[in-house]
C-alpha cells in the first residue's frame, strides 16, 4: 500500500489494524482538509485517466489525521493493518533489540509508512512508529486497498510499477550501507537528506547510520 500511496500524494518533483493508536491521540488536523483533498485530486489527475467521479469516491474515502508528538502509529506484537503518508511532520522506525532502541527509518513530508510483510502475513510487526513532531497524516486500510483495486484496475498496475522501483531503490540503499562508514552515511546523508539532520536528535542519528 505504501506504492499506493506514493502513487496518490507524491507530487512529482519536476513538476513544481489493529488499529495501533488510540483514537484518543488524534486531534483536528493542522492541514486543511481542502489542500489534502485538493492535493489528491491533482496527483489523481497526472497519474490516472480516472474520470472525475472516480477520483472524488476516492477523496471522500481517505482519512486525514494529526497525531501529537509522541504518539506511536504502531508497536512491536501488532499486526498492522493501517497505512499512512505524512503531510506535515517526521515519524521514526525504530526495533527494540536487547531493550535499546536501534531506529532504521525516518519518514518526513512525502514518505509512505506500511510494514506490507507483517501485514499480508498477518505476522505481528517487530517495528514501532513513533511520532517525534505533531504529525499530520493520511490513514488508509488494507481493505480500503483492496476495494480501490477491484474498482481501478489502472491504480493497481501503477502501484506495481513503484513498487518495483522502490524494491530497486531499497537493494542499492543496503549496498551502500555494508559497504561504507558511519562517517561515509553520515556525509551521504547530509546530500540526500539535509533537512533530516536538524529535526531528529543525534543519539537517533546515530543509531541509524550505526
Amino acid at each position: 500500500m505504501s506504492a499506493a500511496l506514493r502513487v496518490f500524494w507524491a507530487i512529482p518533483q519536476n513538476e513544481i489494524a489493529m488499529r495501533p493508536v488510540n483514537e484518543a491521540v488524534f486531534s483536528r488536523p493542522s492541514h486543511s482538509l481542502d489542500q489534502c483533498a485538493d492535493k489528491l485530486i491533482q496527483n489523481l489527475h497526472f497519474y490516472t485517466s480516472l474520470q472525475a467521479e472516480e477520483i472524488q469516491r476516492i477523496v471522500a474515502e481517505t482519512a486525514i489525521k494529526t497525531l501529537k508528538k509522541g504518539s506511536l502509529l504502531l508497536r512491536e506484537g501488532q499486526i498492522p493493518q493501517v497505512c499512512y503518508y505524512v503531510f506535515k511532520g517526521c515519524v521514526r522506525e525504530y526495533y527494540l533489540v536487547d531493550g535499546e532502541e536501534k531506529t532504521s527509518e525516518f519518514y518526513l513530508e512525502g514518505d509512505s509508512i506500511s510494514d506490507d510483510l507483517s501485514k499480508i502475513e498477518r505476522k505481528p510487526s517487530r517495528k514501532y512508529w513513533e511520532c517525534l513532531e505533531d504529525t499530520t497524516l493520511s490513514v488508509f486500510t488494507h481493505a480500503q486497498e483492496e476495494k480501490m483495486y477491484r474498482l481501478f484496475p489502472s491504480i493497481e498496475s501503477l502501484c506495481r510499477i513503484e513498487t518495483e522501483k522502490k524494491l530497486g531503490q531499497f537493494r542499492e540503499l543496503m549496498a551502500f550501507y555494508l559497504a561504507s562508514s558511519p562517517e561515509e552515511r553520515y556525509l551521504n546523508l547530509l546530500q540526500t537528506r539535509p533537512n533530516l539532520v536538524n529535526r531528529v536528535p543525534q543519539y537517533q542519528l546515530a543509531s541509524y547510520l550505526g
